[in-house]
């Protein structure tokens, strides 16, 4: 077969399988989305001036209090990848306010985040958010607008065999400052919003609380870390409560579900952090 008849026989291949379960283009597989993740946690572990990170055997306590949220969040039926990700969690020790996720269900969140949070719901909230990130894989998605078909095409056709190496190395630097689009960034509010209802546990609302907070506390003192590393704009918030809003209306049994903000046990938790 002649490389352009090839090319064009995987130009094919790649449009037909190059959806992911939630129908948005992506050229990467879920096995990548793991690689990619593993590569940028082994970036992250190997940078301790950049990223302090808190040890599990030293704050068990915080780290079994994110992990129970974790494992709650992961019961919702609108979780994708439960099985097929990673799903870990890091604890970065910075007085900076805010939270990323990597591709392959790798979550990192600071210190100074959960110190500025008041309740555990505002925590779930956003740990919600950024499994959205991971489940709705919009790391490799942005990757393959940001990259496009030729180089995945490259890569297959053996044009260029570091290539993959290279996207990898270039997620590692990259992949904590993400940029992500503003249809990705309300797909993660909508579905913190979901995820957070089937838990049943941690109040649906708390991320726009949380965003709330920060709009509020950070107009004058310039952008909070947060917000531009997940851009914000008027109307989020509204968003999130209209997505709760139609949630409601189809499953009306939610409204009488007593939603818990654990302000106690959060503000013991913030207590135990150095």
């Amino acid at each position: 077969m002649k490389k352009h008849t090839f090319a064009l026989f995987l130009a094919g291949a790649i449009a037909l399988a190059g959806c992911s379960k939630d129908k948005d283009l992506n050229f990467f597989s879920v096995k990548q989305d793991v690689q990619f993740g593993a590569q940028l946690d082994s970036t992250v572990i190997a940078s301790p001036d950049e990223f302090p990170i808190l040890k599990k055997s030293q704050y068990p306590q915080v780290y079994s209090y994110l992990q129970q949220m974790l494992d709650a969040i992961l019961e919702s039926e609108e979780i994708l990848y439960k099985d097929e990700f990673v799903w870990k969690i890091t604890v970065i020790n910075s007085d900076v306010v805010n939270a990323f996720a990597a591709p392959g269900g790798y979550l990192y969140f600071y210190t100074g985040l959960i110190k500025y949070l008041d309740k555990g719901s505002e925590l779930s909230g956003i740990m919600a958010h950024e499994v959205a990130h991971a489940d709705r894989r919009h790391s490799t998605e942005a990757m393959t607008k940001q990259y496009g078909f030729s180089i995945v095409l490259s890569v297959l056709l053996g044009d260029n065999p570091t290539q993959m190496e290279q996207l990898l190395a270039s997620l590692a630097l990259t992949g904590t400052t993400l940029a992500y689009s503003r249809k990705n960034e309300n797909e993660a509010d909508q579905f913190a919003v979901y995820y957070s209802a089937d838990t049943k546990y941690y109040h649906p609302l708390g991320i726009a609380g949380f965003f709330d907070k920060l709009i509020n506390e950070g107009g004058g003192n310039g952008i909070p870390e947060f917000l531009s590393t997940h851009p914000s704009d008027e109307n989020r918030i509204e968003n999130i409560n209209n997505t709760w809003n139609n949630l409601l209306s189809g499953r009306p049994e939610l409204e009488s579900v007593l939603w818990k903000d654990l302000v106690t046990e959060h503000t013991n938790i913030k207590a135990t952090l150095p």
